[in-house]
């Protein structure tokens, strides 16, 4: 199985802007910070772009919030980005002729709808700047 990073790769990206605002913010730059490629980077920033998260100039490196920190949530960010949005995936291909194979897919898709949902609200309560918080408190007590 192979986990996407998308998430955790766009929070950064907003982080990154956030903390080094009037710094280098170029992809090249933004993607040795994530130990990525720049090219997933500005994919990326496609994304928040689109979303109205980020604002760029074609042929300058200079992206930069087009929001307050405080007002964009963990769930902006999950929806923004081009990925599959099911948190949970049930297994398609059970065997109807069993009894836990006929019946698993429709018990579990309430059960993780619930979920999802319960995961959505938590994601629409944490703002980029209760991360960026952390993240700035964390770096202060280790210096």
């Amino acid at each position: 199985m192979r986990f996407s990073y998308k998430l955790s790769d766009a929070i950064h990206i907003l982080a990154f802007l956030s903390i080094y605002e009037n710094d280098d913010l170029s992809s090249q730059r933004i993607a040795d910070s994530i130990g990525s490629n720049a090219s997933v980077v500005r994919n990326l920033m496609s994304d928040l772009r689109t979303a109205s998260l980020i604002i760029t100039r074609q042929g300058t490196a200079s992206p930069q919030l087009a929001q307050d920190i405080a007002d964009i949530s963990v769930y902006d960010v999950y929806m923004a980005i081009t990925m599959d949005h099911n948190l949970l995936h049930i297994d398609p291909k059970t065997n109807p002729d069993c009894i836990v194979g006929a019946n698993i897919q429709s018990t579990l898709d309430v059960i993780y709808s619930d979920i999802e949902t319960t995961a959505h609200d938590e994601m629409k309560k944490t703002t980029i700047k209760s991360i960026v918080d952390d993240i700035l408190a964390q770096h202060n007590a280790k210096i």
